[in-house]
């Protein structure tokens, strides 16, 4: 079986349902025809994220809380880490925030088709809602979180610029990047399960690679483009910028926007030439 769902007309005639192999017009607005399926699963999945939890939604700030700690102990107080006049903890807490947001939310994503077999085999509506809800929901804790940034603020005296205003921007593209990434992983987890388990450690690895818990000029100049072409070191400079009225740099930005809009088009056409298989391998 190659396709997702069969609608039984009264004269005995079966209608097979599949997707076309390419985006129409007809196909986007269809996924805003069921946009309250992407709500409903966005807020099924931070239930089941909290349910049974003892913290509850605390864990949203306490994962970043916690490991902004960690770092300050580690890079302030025993390496001397300087970070140009921002107090560290502000410092570290400010790339901390939306790297947990990436990460957790592409990798809630890889495995958010395998972990609703049930709904893909026996339901239609776009396949990449099912990501899109992984994202939405990470974005709820991450907008939580960035209320505990501006707390830390007004801790620190650390005084607003106009540069805040660009902090929806920022939100956006993250929110963009992580979507097609997840909706990208997810895609291939459907084929190839060695993803869930790889993904996490190259997470790791990129995170050690993003200048989050380390000021960008501590890179040596040999390795200096490959933080250069890194998206989300522009990501992390940009929230530092808007938050704490550090320099911004625009072109840094231009290609994150640039690497997030080619990463969008390659996730739409895997998803899409792969979408008609998902029911029958998931």
């Amino acid at each position: 079986m190659d396709f997702d769902n069969y609608k039984s007309r009264p004269n005995g005639i079966h209608v097979t349902i599949r997707p076309s192999g390419r985006w129409t017009w007809q196909e986007l607005s269809a996924i805003w025809e069921y946009r309250e399926l992407l709500l409903f699963l966005t807020w099924r999945d931070i239930r089941v994220k909290y349910r049974q939890a003892l913290a509850g939604l605390l864990w949203v700030i306490i994962q970043p809380i916690a490991t902004m700690f960690i770092f300050n102990i580690f890079f302030s107080r025993m390496m001397g880490l300087k970070t140009g006049g921002v107090p560290y903890p502000l410092f570290a807490f400010s790339g901390i925030v939306p790297w947990l947001f990436f990460s957790n939310a592409v990798i809630n994503s890889s495995n958010s088709l395998v972990g609703n077999t049930n709904l893909i085999t026996k339901v239609y509506f776009p396949r990449m809602i099912i990501p899109g809800a992984a994202v939405l929901a990470g974005l709820v804790d991450f907008l939580i979180a960035m209320v505990v940034v501006m707390i830390m603020m007004l801790w620190f005296d650390v005084e607003l610029t106009s540069q805040i205003l660009l902090l929806p921007l920022l939100v956006l593209l993250t929110a963009l990047m992580t979507f097609g990434l997840g909706m990208l992983m997810a895609a291939l987890n459907v084929r190839y399960r060695d993803v869930r388990h790889a993904l996490p450690f190259l997470l790791q690895l990129l995170m050690f690679a993003t200048p989050i818990f380390y000021p960008p000029n501590l890179i040596p100049s040999e390795l200096a483009w490959f933080v250069a072409i890194n998206p989300l070191s522009g990501l992390i400079g940009g929230y530092r910028a808007a938050l704490l009225g550090q320099r911004l740099d625009w072109a840094a930005i231009a290609l994150t926007a640039t690497i997030t809009l080619i990463m969008l088009i390659i996730a739409f056409w895997y998803f899409r030439r792969t979408e008609d298989i998902f029911a029958d391998i998931v």
